[in-house]
C-alpha cells in the first residue's frame, strides 16, 4: 500500500481527546488527526518521531493525519483505516501464503444482521471470512501483541466466526503486525483475560490464526514476513 505523498517528519507532544495530536514540524506546531480511536500503549511518549500525512481538501479543519510513529528504534503504523487496505492489498498480490491464488475477494460483506467481516474471499468452491485485527503493542524488543486494551467487540468476533464455521465457511484472522523487526505473536492474555479465553474456544473450533508483520517506510506498507503465534 502506497502512501499518496511522502509523509512528512515530525516529534510528539501529545495526543489527546483521542482524535487529536499536536506535532511539532520545524519551528511550527501542527495538529493533526489521529486515526486510531485505541489505547496506543507504549507509543505515546513526547518527543517520538513521527510521520505525518499531509491532505490537501479544502473541506477538512486538520490539514496533516498521523500515520506513523518510530517508537524504541521501531517504526509502527498507527491508522486503524490502513488495516483493511494493506490486507486486501496482501490478499490481492498474493503475501498470505495461506490465502494464495484467491478467485474473489469482497471486503465488508455481512455474516448477519449484527456482524460484518472484512473480508469474503472464495477459493476452490469454499467461501472463507477473514477479520483483520491492526496490531501496534509491543512490550519487548521483537513480540508484537494484541489486544492494548479490553475488547468486547473483539471477543464478539471470534464468537461469530465460529459460527460461521457451523454454517459452512472456513475462518481466518489475521493479526497485522504493523511494527517493524518483530518475529513472534501473543495474546496479552494479562491485559484481556476474556479475549484471550475466546481465542483458546475458537483456536480449538477451527479457526486459523495468522499473524503477518509489515514493512514501514515514509512511503509505503505493505505486508512482509509470517509470524509465529506463541500463545499455544
Amino acid at each position: 500500500m502506497e502512501f499518496t505523498k511522502s509523509l512528512v517528519k515530525g516529534k510528539l507532544i501529545k495526543r489527546y481527546k483521542r482524535f487529536f495530536a499536536d506535532i511539532k514540524l520545524n519551528k511550527e506546531v501542527v495538529t493533526a488527526h489521529c486515526p486510531n480511536t485505541g489505547s496506543m500503549m507504549g507509543l505515546l511518549n513526547e518527543g517520538s518521531e513521527v510521520y505525518l500525512l499531509k491532505n490537501d481538501d479544502p473541506k477538512r479543519k486538520l490539514k496533516y493525519g498521523l500515520e506513523i510513529i518510530k517508537s524504541r528504534n521501531n517504526l509502527v503504523g498507527v491508522n486503524t483505516h490502513m488495516a483493511n487496505k494493506i490486507a486486501h492489498h496482501g490478499l490481492k498480490n498474493n503475501l498470505i501464503k495461506e490465502l494464495k491464488n484467491n478467485e474473489n475477494i469482497k471486503p465488508e460483506v455481512f455474516f448477519n444482521k449484527e456482524t460484518r467481516f472484512d473480508f469474503l474471499i472464495e477459493k476452490n468452491k469454499q467461501k472463507i471470512f477473514m477479520e483483520v485485527k491492526n496490531v501496534t503493542l509491543f512490550r519487548d524488543k521483537n513480540t508484537a501483541e494484541f489486544p492494548d486494551a479490553i475488547t468486547s467487540r473483539g471477543s464478539k468476533h471470534l464468537l461469530t466466526l465460529i459460527d460461521a464455521i457451523k454454517q459452512g465457511y472456513k475462518s481466518y484472522l489475521l493479526f497485522l503486525v504493523q511494527i517493524e523487526n518483530m518475529e513472534y505473536f501473543r495474546i496479552a492474555k494479562d491485559i484481556d483475560s476474556e479475549y484471550y479465553n475466546n481465542y483458546l474456544i475458537a483456536k480449538k473450533a477451527g479457526v486459523n490464526f495468522l499473524a503477518y508483520r509489515c514493512k514501514i517506510n515514509s512511503k509505503e506498507i505493505f505486508i512482509d514476513k509470517k509470524l509465529k503465534i506463541i500463545n499455544e
